[in-house]
């Protein structure tokens, strides 16, 4: 109903006619590697990865169940807000509410970091939050709502970023193109940090480094930090539950997050959108505005951030004591807005062309909403700007 092309694409099979979005195979006789089976109160669909195309990975649901609780959660968000699927959404923009749907999303989100910051001060022998999670799950924005809730609830919360224990960057790891890999932990200065924060929990003074971007140096401010009984570290990256990041930190001292975008928006009944879909347009807006890198940047190094996760990330999320969902229901109209300027950029000869092509398609399910209405506290503006956080 809202899209803005006359004609759509129906597909035919055994009598049963359905629409689906993307690209489909001629025959099913192209279907060879798949697997199918119940789960849950659903069912469960295996296909091959890229680069083993004929063999279907083993399903391990029990590395998976936080994770899934999560994502059922989620989908329970989305009926208590009836919005399941992209119509139900463009229909509350259609009819003008959607700075409501907004407000109640943002109010659920802030109810679930509020429920976090209370299991943490709990704990009272946790002295270390530690926040993982992918590319562009807004762990950001997400460490420094924890650090307001914990506050409210008496702690004292240092944000640290992990990134500032970047090593120098003539001293990082190169991919084998030459360009700089800081998706594995040796870009990480270890040996320092563990130091820095041993010491920390030991009671000692220790001077806090800053990483500066530009000259590719970690720099020193006379940043000083001494923790005290109420104290607790917020430390945010992508290796935080990976133990080896923090081995000399005693297991009972650190409290585990892991953070993901996991949309629990769908196409419609039969097609739902791909959780990474909505990570690299928010990757893609971010960096347009931030790093003044094109579209075509962003999709052309998606494929190795998501080898890293997949290496470095996606091992350790259930080890998590407890998992944030950072995505919004409405977050994929707003980022239309951002999105198709971008997109459309791209040149038709490039290699990026088709998965900009496929990209617009998919927005173009969406009604646009503009970004006035979203709190400036929002993880989505860590994305398109405006934010009241140093994200």
């Amino acid at each position: 109903r809202y899209r803005r092309v006359s004609r759509v694409n129906i597909y035919s099979i055994g009598g049963f006619e359905d629409y689906y979005y993307g690209y489909m195979v001629q025959n099913t006789g192209y279907i060879k590697y798949f697997d199918l089976f119940l789960y849950d109160d659903g069912f469960m669909l295996m296909l091959p990865q890229k680069d083993n195309p004929k063999e279907v990975p083993v399903f391990e649901a029990e590395k998976k169940q936080k994770l899934f609780q999560v994502l059922k959660e989620s989908v329970k968000w989305g009926e208590r807000l009836n919005v399941s699927h992209v119509g139900e959404l463009n229909e509350v923009i259609a009819k003008g509410d959607i700075s409501r749907l907004i407000l109640i999303q943002e109010a659920l989100q802030e109810k679930k970091i509020a429920e976090i910051a209370e299991k943490v001060t709990k704990e009272r022998d946790k002295k270390f939050v530690m926040i993982a999670g992918p590319s562009s799950s807004g762990k950001t924005s997400f460490s420094h709502r924890l650090s307001i809730q914990l506050k409210a609830q008496g702690m004292i919360p240092h944000p640290i970023g992990v990134d500032d224990y970047f090593v120098n960057r003539v001293d990082s790891p190169k991919n084998p193109d030459g360009s700089y890999n800081y998706e594995v932990l040796e870009c990480l200065d270890v040996e320092q940090f563990n130091k820095d924060m041993t010491a920390l929990l030991a009671g000692d003074t220790v001077e806090m480094p800053r990483y500066n971007f530009k000259t590719g140096m970690r720099e020193y401010h006379g940043d000083m930090l001494k923790l005290g009984r109420d104290d607790i570290l917020v430390i945010e990256g992508i290796h935080c539950l990976n133990d080896r990041l923090s081995y000399s930190l005693p297991a009972e001292s650190k409290f585990r997050i892991y953070v993901s975008a996991l949309t629990q928006l769908n196409v419609d009944e039969h097609n739902r959108i791909p959780t990474t879909d909505c990570r690299l347009l928010r990757r893609m807006v971010r960096d347009a505005r931030t790093r003044g890198a094109s579209a075509q940047d962003t999709i052309r190094m998606w494929p190795t951030v998501r080898h890293g996760e997949e290496q470095y990330i996606f091992p350790f999320q259930e080890s998590a004591d407890m998992m944030f969902n950072s995505a919004t229901v409405y977050e994929l109209a707003v980022l239309k807005q951002y999105a198709e300027p971008l997109l459309f950029g791209i040149p038709r000869e490039s290699e990026e062309y088709m998965e900009a092509k496929r990209l617009l398609k998919f927005l173009d399910y969406f009604l646009g909403v503009n970004s006035e209405t979203i709190p400036n506290n929002s993880i989505i503006r860590e994305f398109i700007g405006g934010s009241c956080f140093r994200v």
